[in-house]
């Protein structure tokens, strides 16, 4: 027995600590906790603003989904940036951006964006972007195929679709047909070959689409991005998987684009995006761990607004709505489309934190609700049918058709916030708004957003 014990258990002992030994000297323990950005309503939230504000101390801001089909806008010293496929961190110099796996990229709109930020006076953008070599990619018969589905849906079940070419690349993704940046960087014989083959499925998928693909003249110009692109990409999953178990300090954004009311398996579907707009798709957008997560900070107005078509219950009439379409610049980044106007709705802000566990909320454009003499809240759903208060989110656009909306109505206050700093100086009516709003949510609101300038901002704590 004292044989097996030395040359068993002991020599066993041995070759663990050697083992620990070894890992020790490439420990991956996580170090550097992600903070995430999420919209918690329809998108345009100013989620562009409260990054922006966060990523001026940050070495790191990702994207994880989506595509040029989001729409942030950041206001430097009176000039407007306006970001679709760039995180918001390129306004700060010192910042390294990523494009994650999870983000689709037409790769015209990108190096048009990058232009036109140069041109405002960015600079070094490609210097500062990594793309990851697993993003997939959005081609010209994508977008065609986005185009045709939306005219062949017909009035009233149209999806409000940016005909970006969003939905059918994630669609390609799915069924397992799409071409990724790395198949780009690899042979390009063999690239072409896959792409003419993809382009000759979807002009078989759609009789009329044929006249307008230009297979030769649209590989020409990816074989150009090729070699622009090329510098910037690498595994994203690897270089963040360092920097979060870096020994010295990082400070890592996630920047979600649209927001969780267009999640595809949350928000109000069919009228949602194609992608995981909540917390779920930072982890499969990035190859990032979930303990690798600190503080979730959602985005929401002070009022509720939407793009498209799809419910929204707590509209306001039409001439509030105009009032603050235009008081609030209300057109979508992206489209340029008006964007319709309601109240703050409580129902969808406790479902998204269930969702999401936002640990703070960051609430913007309080100051559109200055010229309101009464501002309501919905603070619950009830059937028209029954009357009977509703348990759960509705799940369907005919379970919407049914809702009608308890509001708490609050005195409005009639005067300018927009060059207020502090929580303390608010009129006592804003003030009441936003502690009643934290009471009805049960979460805090740690920034209160008071303008479009990149300084109108209320740090509460």
């Amino acid at each position: 027995m004292a044989g097996i014990g030395v040359n068993g258990v002991d020599g066993g002992r041995k070759k663990a600590t050697a083992a620990m030994t070894s890992a020790s000297s490439d420990d991956r323990t996580i170090r550097n906790r992600v903070t995430v950005i999420l919209g918690a309503q329809f998108g345009d939230e100013g989620k562009g603003k409260i990054v922006d504000l966060l990523c001026q101390k940050a070495h790191i801001v990702c994207r994880c989904q989506g595509g040029n089909n989001a729409g942030h806008t950041v206001v430097v010293e009176n000039t407007s940036y306006d970001f679709h496929l760039l995180p918001s961190g390129v306004v700060n110099p010192c910042c390294m951006n990523i494009i994650g796996n999870g983000v689709v990229v037409n790769l015209a709109s990108l190096f048009d964006e990058i232009k036109i930020n140069e041109e405002k006076g960015l600079t070094g953008l490609k210097d500062r972007l990594i793309i990851s070599n697993r993003a997939h990619l959005v081609f010209e018969f994508h977008q065609l195929a986005d185009k045709f589905e939306e005219e062949l849906r017909g009035n009233g079940k149209r999806i409000g679709t940016t005909m970006k070419g969003i939905g059918p690349t994630y669609s390609c993704k799915a069924s397992r047909n799409s071409l990724r940046v790395a198949d780009l960087l690899d042979d390009f014989d063999v690239f072409s070959e896959k792409y003419r083959n993809l382009s000759n499925y979807y002009c078989q998928r759609y009789l009329n689409m044929k006249d307008s693909v230009h297979v030769d003249e649209e590989l020409k110009k990816l074989k150009e991005f090729r070699e622009r692109i090329k510098p910037m990409v690498r595994d994203t999953v690897t270089y963040l998987s360092d920097k979060l178990c870096s020994t010295s300090k990082k400070v890592i954004i996630v920047e979600g684009a649209n927001a969780t009311m267009l999640d595809l398996d949350f928000g109000t579907y069919p009228m949602v995006t194609s992608s995981n707009c909540s917390i779920g798709g930072v982890f499969t957008g990035l190859g990032i761990p979930p303990h690798s997560v600190g503080d979730i900070y959602g985005v929401c107005k002070a009022y509720t607004t939407r793009v498209g078509e799809g419910c929204f219950p707590t509209q306001m009439d039409e001439k509030l709505d105009n009032i603050i379409r235009e008081k609030g610049h209300e057109y979508g980044v992206t489209t340029g489309r008006a964007r319709r106007c309601g109240w703050l709705d409580m129902v969808m802000l406790r479902y998204a934190i269930s969702i999401n566990g936002f640990t703070a909320i960051a609430l913007t454009k309080l100051d559109i609700l200055d010229c309101c003499a009464s501002v309501k809240i919905g603070i619950s759903y009830r059937s028209k049918k029954t009357g009977r208060t509703l348990d759960d989110f509705p799940a369907s656009q005919n379970e919407f058709e049914d809702v009608e909306v308890e509001y708490l109505e609050m005195p409005g206050w009639n005067s300018p916030t927009t060059t207020i700093r502090a929580f303390d100086s608010l009129p006592p009516p804003a003030k009441d708004y936003i502690r009643k709003i934290e009471d009805l949510m049960r979460v805090r609101v740690k920034w209160i957003g008071v303008g479009s300038e990149r300084n109108a901002i209320i740090t509460v704590y």
